[in-house]
This record gives C-alpha cells, sequence and structure tokens, in this order.
C-alpha cells in the first residue's frame, strides 16, 4: 500500500530535479546556529515551498549530520471532520524524492486513543483536487489529500536521507491525552515534527503581533495561551509542549517570518515559524559559575591586551570545580568571525588557571591572528569549552568510524603518525558532513585530506560543556 504524493505540483515542484535545487536553496539561505542539547522535535510551517519553505529550512537545517531511526509527523487535518489522530495505514509514503516506509511504531501508536488507524470521517475535497498529482480512490480519509504532512517529507528527504515515517492527521482531541500515548513510543532515535502555520490572512502589522504572541507561548510551554492562539496546528503543537514540559525539553526559536516577507505581498498574509525543541544537556557549571569564568577570562584579555599579566587569582576559597584539571579552550569572536582560539585537549592545570592562559593565548598568541588591540577588547565576545577527557574510539574502517561519529556531540582529535589537530564539537555547525569534517580535520593536522582513512590513524572523542557571554551575561555583548 502506497501513499501518493497529492500536492505534488501545487505545493511543491513535481520533477525530483527542480524539487531538490528548490530545497537545496531553501537550506543554503537558512542561518540557523544549534543550542545546546539533544535535538527531540521541530515546528514547521506547511504552506507552499515559495512562501514557507525558506523558513521550514531554518529547522530542516538542524537535520544536517544527525541521524533518526523514526520521524512521526503531525499535521491538524484541513479537509476531513476528525475527532481523533489518524495515523495512516499504508506501508510507503511518495514523495517525487522516492519512498519512505512506514515505521511498525505508526500501527503500535494506532492502538492507543486518541490515535487510530485511519478511522472513517466526513472529507470535504479541497478546491484543487481535480489538479492533484494522485487519482481520486473510492473512498477519501483524513490522510487523502491532507497537505500539512506530506509537504515536510521531502525536505526530510533530503537532510536525513535513511528514516521510517509515522505520519499522523490530527483532528479535534485531547493533547494532553494524545502526548501521553505518543510518548509510550518515543526513544532517542525518534524526532516529532509538529506541522503548522500561524495566523491566517490578516494585515502584515496585525500578523506580526499575533505571531509573536503566539510563539511567546510556544516557547514559554505556556499552554494555557497557547490554546487560545488560531495557528492551524494548535492540537499538534499542544501535543508536543505536553510532552516537552513533561520530560524538561526546551524551545528556541529559529525564524518567524511571514508570506509577506517571502513573497512580498503584505496586504494578508499568512504567519510562518521554525522552532527547535532540545533535551538540555546535563550541566556541570551553574549560571553563576560561568559566569564567573567568563568575567575572569575578559579581565585576562583587558589585561594581556594591554600589556599586562595574568590576573592574581588566589585558589583559596575557590569551589573544587575550579580547581580539579581540567581540558579547555577559550575562543574570541569579533562581530561573529573568529578573532583566535586556544586550548588544551588534555588537563595542565587547574580549570581556572587553564582558563586564564588560553585566555591570554587566544588574544596575543595565535598565530593566525594579530595580537588582540586594548581598543578591540570591547568588540569581542568570548566563549569557554570545558572538556571531557578524551577517550580513543574503537574502530576497524573508515566506514565503521563514521558511523559512530556523533555530530553536533563528538569533539575529535585526530593522530596521524607524530600529527594531531582537533576539532570542537561546535565545528560540526560548519561541517555537518562526516567526510568533510574527517578531511579537513586531517588537513588541519598537516597531512593528506584522505589520510584518515589509512592503517595507523587513530581517533579520541571528548565532550564540551561551552558557555558564551551573550547568553551567559547579557550585559557584556560586544559593542
Amino acid at each position: 500500500r502506497v501513499r501518493e504524493p497529492a500536492v505534488a505540483g501545487l505545493f511543491y515542484p513535481k520533477d525530483p530535479a527542480e524539487l531538490s535545487r528548490v530545497i537545496a536553496a531553501c537550506l543554503a539561505g537558512a542561518k540557523t546556529a544549534p543550542a545546546d542539547g539533544e535535538l527531540k522535535a521541530l515546528i514547521c510551517p506547511h504552506a507552499g515551498y515559495p512562501f514557507s519553505g525558506p523558513v521550514a529550512a531554518s529547522a530542516y537545517q538542524l537535520l544536517a549530520g544527525r541521524e533518526y531511526d523514526t520521524v512521526v509527523i503531525l499535521g491538524p487535518s484541513h479537509y476531513a471532520d476528525l475527532h481523533a489522530a489518524s495515523v495512516t495505514n499504508a506501508d510507503l509514503f511518495r514523495t517525487p524524492l522516492g519512498d519512505v516506509p512506514i515505521s511498525a511504531k505508526g500501527p503500535l501508536l494506532a492502538q492507543s486513543s486518541p490515535f487510530a488507524l485511519e478511522p472513517r470521517c466526513d472529507v470535504q475535497r479541497p478546491d484543487w483536487w481535480p489538479e492533484s498529482s494522485r487519482k481520486a480512490p473510492a473512498v477519501d480519509t483524513a490522510d487523502t489529500w491532507e497537505h500539512s504532512v506530506e509537504v515536510e517529507i521531502p525536505f526530510l528527504q533530503a537532510t536525513l536521507k535513511k528514516f521510517q515515517l509515522v505520519p499522523v492527521v490530527m483532528g479535534e482531541v485531547d493533547p494532553a491525552k494524545a502526548a501521553a500515548a505518543l510518548g509510550r513510543i518515543l526513544d532517542d532515535r525518534t524526532l516529532i515534527v509538529a506541522s503548522s502555520d500561524l495566523s491566517h490572512y490578516y494585515s502584515y502589522a496585525t500578523a506580526q503581533e499575533l505571531d509573536e504572541r503566539c510563539v511567546k507561548a510556544i516557547c514559554d510551554l505556556d499552554v494555557d495561551t497557547m490554546e487560545t492562539q488560531e495557528a492551524c496546528g494548535r492540537i499538534p503543537i499542544l501535543t508536543l509542549m505536553h510532552l516537552a514540559r513533561e520530560r524538561g525539553w526546551k524551545a528556541s526559536l529559529l525564524d518567524r517570518r511571514n508570506s509577506g516577507d517571502t513573497s512580498g505581498d503584505k496586504s494578508r498574509v499568512v504567519g510562518y515559524a521554525a522552532i527547535a525543541f532540545y533535551a538540555p544537556a546535563p550541566e556541570a557549571f551553574t549560571a553563576a559559575d560561568r559566569r564567573y569564568l567568563l568575567e575572569l577570562a575578559r579581565k585576562t584579555v583587558r589585561e594581556v591586551a594591554a600589556g599586562g599579566k595574568l590576573p592574581g587569582v588566589s585558589a583559596n576559597g575557590l569551589a573544587p570545580k575550579f580547581t580539579t584539571p581540567k581540558g579547555c579552550f577559550v575562543t574570541l569572536t569579533k562581530h561573529g568571525d573568529l578573532r583566535g582560539c586556544i586550548g588544551y585537549i588534555l588537563p595542565q592545570g587547574p580549570l581556572y588557571q587553564a582558563v586564564m592562559e588560553n585566555a591570554r593565548n587566544a588574544a596575543i598568541s595565535d598565530p593566525r591572528f594579530p595580537p588582540v588591540s586594548p581598543r578591540e577588547v570591547d568588540q569581542l565576545e568570548i566563549e569557554i569549552s570545558v572538556l571531557t577527557t578524551p577517550q580513543p574510539l574503537a574502530f576497524d574502517s573508515s566506514t565503521e568510524l563514521l558511523q559512530k561519529l556523533q555530530p553536533h556531540k563528538d569533539g575529535v582529535v585526530l593522530r596521524i603518525g607524530g600529527r594531531s589537530a582537533t576539532y570542537l564539537p561546535q565545528v560540526w555547525d560548519e561541517l555537518p558532513d562526516k567526510v568533510a569534517f574527517m578531511n579537513t580535520l586531517a588537513e588541519k593536522a598537516g597531512c593528506e585530506r584522505t589520510d584518515w582513512r589509512q592503517p595507523g590513524a587513530s581517533v579520541f572523542i571528548y565532550h564540551v560543556e561551552s558557555f558564551k557571554e551573550s547568553d551567559e551575561l547579557p550585559t557584556a555583548k560586544p559593542r
């Protein structure tokens, strides 16, 4: 059983090459900074690609280099009078980019109310159905013409490559009950996508106000306020919000625009948002700890830029977490561009001392840049990365190595003969492709770009807790 595409050629291109080109252009134009933690869910719009594609790409760009076994898409019903959450009864979901297998988790989910396997319902066919890319069946289901799920899938195919799907069309159901049922099939290899546009057909100014209020409710996990909002995917969003509150996930706004921004017609607009939900990474340092280390690094940069020495700090009275030997890096950026980055991969002394030494080294000893001048200091942003001790990663082939690497999580030390180099986990943001990541790391070590594939190359993995001034010290934002 194949669920054929209903809106290919209407909401997105029907030709595979053109569809791939459009998606690639949207992804290339998206500028998204991943947050710390494990990505658990996305909210993405579902209008035609010329209108909402650029916003959706801000979310889907985060998937580059990540791997999930299952994607659950929760889309609102636009054409069916539905009082359940309808799970497809198909085996494959087809788009111009190919077929995606339906996960066995779909029928399993359908056993728990309010989910059901394609329940009978009244369907009002959309005006465009005669132009649809699929033939009309003898009996319509909630899924037959629904675009809110379908338009998400080509973006997933372009970014995730291999995954199984649980497509769900949601009617008027209790979001809390839906969240409880959905939670029973979730694991660390499952991603949720809640499909929704925001306000519909208001003036540009009114839409801006309404959408800002809606997005704030979502990011604050304010269920009561969200229940009063006009988003067409209100039920999928509320289902996700209940899960997020229960599991401690945090929401991060990636992009918010409307059709007036993307198409130019600002008379009657539709609002769109891309929002990511993360399970926060465990933190070894409190907000006060982070502020202390960042202020120590800034004091150091200011002193050495003026020709002075490291600040005098007494270890007496410092908490053990500051006096314990730790590897760390200090990164300086100026107007978003790298200005210096130096660190210790292995512990070489107390953490507080390592922070001062690497702040000094990043400011005046990074061979890639001239020393920081006193007038530059207030234009810099400082980020500190505290490292776990690198551990060897066992692998028998370059293919196995690539399978074991965890983008956006692993810092990598590559050793080839007597040469070595490292990339912090943050580098995955710029190089999400595993092969490109390893190729450039080999070059950084002074080797040929494919030497990491050769026998004798070794890899060590570490993780980091990173924090920067713009997050922890809002008043210290660079000028």
